[in-house]
């Protein structure tokens, strides 16, 4: 007796976010990048002061905050400004790169 085998379909990511968050563009979606981006923001900022062998204390003397607002941006970036951001990474010694995308136009500060 044969049995047929069943092919299970296969998405992109992409078809994925759309299904379950919604298209690009929308509000939804938008916010849900907008959010993710933060929490890379943080996972960089953690990774890049480990391999700097500093503690959230140093890096925070270093930026000329506490320790709980290094914890705090290391675990997301929101409510922070670009300024200390940059004070951040300049205490870090690592190069800042954001991209702006405006109405399909990228535009790149480096």
């Amino acid at each position: 007796m044969k049995t047929k085998s069943k092919r299970l379909k296969t998405y992109t990511l992409d078809q994925i976010k759309e299904e379950m968050i919604g298209k690009r563009g929308t509000t939804a979606r938008d916010s849900y990048e907008f959010e993710l981006s933060l929490e890379l923001l943080g996972e960089m900022i953690r990774m890049t002061r480990l391999q700097r062998n500093l503690t959230q204390e140093q890096l925070g003397g270093l930026v000329g905050v506490q320790k709980a607002q290094i914890s705090k941006l290391e675990k997301s970036a929101n409510n922070v400004t670009v300024d200390t951001i940059l004070k951040v990474f300049n205490a870090l010694k690592a190069k800042v790169n954001f991209r702006i995308e405006l109405q399909n136009k990228q535009i790149q500060i480096a």
